[in-house]
């Protein structure tokens, strides 16, 4: 049988990034779960991450927002994930990136200023990496635990 590693190396990094800040992480028994990653805030909040692996394109890092659930067809991760834990392979950075925060199908973070110099609706990428990120800022997009699946 083939098993799919595609994303083990994103998602062993996200584990990675996210225990070295000291988050306490959990890990989801078994497949087919919406998310990858726990990250307990409380007794009663938890943040679910979906780890993503990026890739870059004309000055952003580019990753896909949408499940690949091969009988019902590209699904958002609306209601079943809180934040994607983004790796980007070329600088082995960790982004953490609220659902919530990109766009549809596709999350884009801006690694390079615009050539245009374009200030207002950019998502610069320094502003997720996950040195970033303390338990208070995830505390706001954590799910209570009776809404956690």
């Amino acid at each position: 049988m083939l098993y799919r590693t595609r994303g083990n190396p994103g998602e062993a990094a996200v584990l990675n990034a996210l225990v070295r800040q000291d988050f306490p992480v959990l890990l989801p028994f078994g497949g087919g779960h919406p998310f990858d990653l726990v990250v307990a805030i409380d007794h009663e909040a938890f943040v679910r991450v979906q780890c993503k692996t990026a890739w870059p394109d004309g000055g952003c890092l580019i990753f896909n927002c949408l499940s690949t659930d091969h009988g019902r067809g590209p699904l958002s991760y609306e209601g079943l994930a809180d934040i994607f834990g983004v790796y980007f392979p070329p600088t082995q950075d960790v982004y953490l990136v609220p659902i919530d925060a990109v766009a549809a199908t596709e999350g884009r973070l801006r690694l390079e200023p615009t050539l245009n110099n374009q200030k207002r609706r950019i998502r610069r990428a320094e502003e997720y990496a996950i040195d970033q990120w303390s338990r208070a800022r995830l505390l706001g997009y954590a799910s209570k635990a009776s809404s956690v699946p």
